[in-house]
């Protein structure tokens, strides 16, 4: 067993893909506990049989194409007529078209790349503070991991064993409070340093600015009431949506041109085929933690030195906050959910509600100092020092860390929609 620990140390110290990591350690955990290897392939086959994995490589693609086309600019341009002449009009924008943008794209810094260059100048010509403008920004490029149809939402049901559609609606209320209090502080901030309120644009900006974005404003509908209605399960939802962006984009707009679709259908599905060979592989080696009752002797271990649901519940909050900071959230899921939702269940804890307690951790984690993803996009995107983007965030830091105390011990904020809807 050392012999095996080590061996998988050095693959991963080497730079070896995870998945050849997870895979090695599957293979050498079955070895050595005299358990033939083809269990593996076989362990790996049953990802093939999920349902709900048809639903990721659609929603990717419909998220990219969003991405390439000039769909964030429309959505930024009628956020702005609508909410523009608010005191911190601008900076609630802000944190409403990532949150909407990350919940189509899965990944933080796409947003931060794609519509950093867009806010982060309008905001400074608005008279934002530069560290309130960066810390915001930053924030906000992952604050839609917890809307529907969120990438990690899906992945997360997918290893967990937990309805999807459960996830997307227990995601709602939670992601909602931290827009909230987010965007409280932030037109408390643009009251004190911009003066006055401006006056609301003409009626005519508004009818502009809202035929322009007709066509991505009904993508949320298509996507929930699709699948709350009964028209439509997940995996058809994402058909649907896929269809219906490139329609939109191709055909309306014409932002995509035929020439550039392949070169995104290859990104859309070397992305896909990336999580899916780190999903096949997490399905053997979670296979053996379970042959092997490791959940069930950590759980005994845990349970020894806490007795109490609610300090578990802290003390993962501080786990997956480092986790957060130190691996992508991909790598994160298929890694810690297999041992940690056993342990959880063990305790009580319902796994839709930990499902977004998790993702919660992750979010905030990429904008955690000192090595949050999002901070070291950030300042390559925006050209500024690491140490600046750990002052910009503290504040924004503060009130999400608030959010996460609610959702983790009021779990009725997560499964009030799922007892109202599920």
């Amino acid at each position: 067993m050392q012999l095996l620990q080590l061996i998988t140390l050095g693959l991963a110290v080497l730079g070896i893909p995870l998945f050849v990591v997870m895979a090695a350690m599957a293979l050498l955990s079955f070895h050595g506990a005299g358990v033939d290897p083809s269990v593996v392939i076989i362990e790996m086959s049953r990802l093939a049989d999920t349902p709900m994995l048809l639903s990721l490589p659609l929603f990717i693609l419909a998220g990219t194409v969003l991405s390439e086309s000039k769909a964030p600019v429309r959505l930024l341009d009628l956020s702005n007529v609508l909410l523009g002449w608010l005191p911190g009009g601008l900076a609630v924008i802000a944190l409403v078209v990532c949150s909407i943008f990350t919940a189509f794209t899965g990944a933080s810094g796409v947003t931060i790349f794609a519509l950093g260059g867009l806010l982060f100048p309008a905001m400074l010509k608005d008279r934002y503070p530069e560290q309130f403008s960066l810390g915001l920004i930053t924030t906000s490029g992952s604050l839609g991991l917890l809307f529907p149809p969120s990438l990690p939402l899906i992945l997360y049901g997918v290893i967990a064993e937990t309805r999807i559609d459960h996830l997307f609606l227990a995601g709602i209320l939670p992601g909602l409070l931290m827009l909230a209090l987010l965007a409280a502080y932030s037109i408390r901030k643009g009251a004190a340093t911009r003066g006055p309120r401006r006056q609301p644009l003409p009626a005519g900006e508004r009818r502009r600015a809202l035929r322009a974005a007709a066509w991505e404003l009904p993508l949320p509908v298509i996507v929930l009431g699709g699948i709350y209605g009964g028209f439509f399960v997940v995996g058809e939802a994402a058909a649907v949506t896929a269809l219906y962006v490139l329609i939109v984009e191709m055909c309306v707009h014409r932002d995509i041109t035929p020439a550039q679709l392949p070169s995104i259908v290859v990104r859309s599905m070397a992305l896909f085929g990336g999580i899916f060979v780190v999903l096949a592989a997490s399905m053997a080696s979670t296979s053996f933690l379970i042959d092997q009752e490791i959940p069930a002797k950590l759980f005994a271990l845990i349970r020894e030195h806490i007795s109490s649901k609610y300090t578990f519940l802290l003390l993962l909050n501080v786990f997956l906050l480092m986790v957060g900071c130190l691996l992508d959230i991909f790598s994160a899921l298929v890694l810690v959910v297999p041992l940690i939702v056993p342990i959880a269940q063990g305790y009580g804890v319902d796994p839709t509600h930990l499902g977004i307690i998790f993702l919660t951790n992750l979010q905030i984690g990429y904008c955690t100092p000192p090595v949050g993803l999002d901070l070291f996009l950030a300042s390559y995107r925006f050209e500024r020092p690491i140490t600046e983007l750990y002052t910009a965030t503290l504040p924004f830091l503060a009130i999400l860390l608030v959010c996460l105390g609610f959702i983790t011990y009021f779990p009725l904020l997560s499964l009030f929609l799922v007892g109202l809807f599920g």
